[in-house]
């Protein structure tokens, strides 16, 4: 992807939003990026709790928006990752408190003058004004979709409105996938979420307990060994980064589930 402010979002809570955002902003600065994650979920901040570096939050990003603190004093550099670094959202404010001409403005700042490779946005879930304004910066997005049909179907109206937007680059993070429910026909196929959405994958991300334990001590599984979705994590930071990288492949056979590509228009 040619984007460098890349929005992460979804259609509808819950699908991994957060622990997509911390473990390809994690990925990437492995690879050698200078990155920058930040949370825009203001009022509901989890991505500095997902990265384990809630205790040392002292100033967040509405207080950079509103001229409390100079942005640097904001910035939480990862001690793991040199060149990881965290934006954190405020928990005490709501999502109107976010200027969307002021957060454009503070992600020209972090690329052009701080110095960052790439900036990814944690947007909150939906369509309202928190989302409209992690969206504004973005050149480049990240859609996560679980394969069912209520979460591919708020996705669908994301893709949209990123469309609508003059967002460019939009890839498609397949979480929670399952292959043995694909195999039964209980759950969409990648080829179901695809056909729907009409937007190319960058990732597929199998189910994982792993990701649970991850998530409660704050340490993204990029950064362990041997977890199936933290390989998935690291290969969707090296496609990001143009590399070539095969997708695994899941044996998948037709289910009922093809039918709903109706709801959607598909044939």
């Amino acid at each position: 992807m040619n984007a460098r402010a890349i929005v992460v979002t979804s259609g509808k809570g819950g699908v991994g939003k957060t622990t997509t955002t911390a473990n390809v902003g994690a990925a990437l600065a492995k690879l050698g990026e200078k990155v920058v994650v930040i949370d825009v979920d203001v009022g509901l901040r989890n991505l500095d709790v997902v990265m384990g570096l809630e205790g040392r939050v002292v100033f967040d990003l509405i207080d950079v928006l509103e001229g409390r603190c100079k942005l640097r004093q904001a910035i939480i550099k990862d001690k793991r990752i040199e060149s990881l670094h965290l934006l954190p959202a405020s928990q005490t404010k709501d999502k109107e408190s976010l200027d969307p001409a002021r957060f454009k403005e503070t992600v020209k700042l972090l690329l052009e003058e701080e110095g960052f490779d790439r900036v990814l946005i944690d947007s909150p879930a939906g369509i309202e004004m928190g989302f409209q304004t992690a969206a504004t910066p973005a050149e480049g997005a990240l859609v996560v979709v679980n394969p069912e049909v209520s979460s591919v179907r708020d996705a669908d109206r994301i893709v949209g409105l990123l469309e609508a937007r003059e967002v460019r680059e939009n890839r498609l993070v397949i979480n929670r996938l399952r292959p043995k429910m694909v195999q039964r026909g209980d759950m969409l196929s990648v080829d179901d979420v695809v056909e729907i959405l009409g937007l190319k994958p960058i990732g597929i991300v199998p189910e994982d307990e792993q990701v649970l334990v991850s998530t409660n001590v704050g340490d993204p599984l990029v950064l362990r060994n041997g977890s199936q979705a933290g390989l998935a994590f690291m290969d969707i930071a090296r496609r990001i980064r143009g590399e070539e990288v095969p997708f695994p492949s899941f044996e998948e056979k037709a289910g009922f589930f093809g039918a709903l590509r109706k709801l959607f228009g598909g044939s």
